[in-house]
């Protein structure tokens, strides 16, 4: 898979940090993007397990159990089929805010996602592990759910680094 072919989305320096911008078109209602974004069975199938409330304040919690990573976050932005904020983080860990965005689209909905990656942490390897998930959510959406696509991720990680100037 090529670097074009991976849609591979932009990093840019923000504060002290940086953030990732990706996009994905889907053949889908935002319905049913909202609804794998959202709902515990959806979520597990590409992303892992987890809950969303969602309400503003809403608590979120994803479970990554074969790495031992926890995410206890609170949902800070939230309009039910459009948009969902919170946090890729725990406790006092440094902010790293995901902001997930759905529009509708003629043949169907334009995700964007924004990520937020604090100072000192690798912005490539952040956005990198997302295009694999975003291309996890793209099989699922299609009734086909695949395994994390760790070629992809080290695809887009150099892509990212290129990017990045690394």
């Amino acid at each position: 898979m090529s670097e074009q072919a991976l849609q591979l989305g932009t990093i840019t320096a923000q504060g002290e940090g940086y953030q990732g911008r990706l996009a994905r078109s889907f053949e889908h209602p935002p319905a049913d993007v909202w609804t794998m974004l959202t709902e515990p069975a959806a979520m597990a199938q590409w992303l892992s397990s987890g809950t969303i409330e969602q309400r503003l304040g809403g608590k979120v919690r994803i479970d990554f159990v074969d790495s031992g990573i926890v995410i206890d976050s609170t949902v800070t932005a939230f309009e039910a089929g459009k948009l969902l904020q919170y946090s890729w983080s725990s406790g006092k860990e440094p902010q790293r805010p995901l902001r997930w965005e759905l529009s509708p689209t003629a043949g169907g909905t334009q995700l964007v996602l924004t990520v937020g990656v604090p100072a000192g942490e690798d912005a490539a390897k952040a956005c990198a592990g997302f295009e694999g998930h975003l291309q996890m959510l793209a099989a699922a959406l299609e009734g086909v759910p695949i395994k994390f696509p760790f070629e992809t991720y080290l695809q887009a990680r150099a892509g990212y680094q290129a990017l990045l100037g690394a």
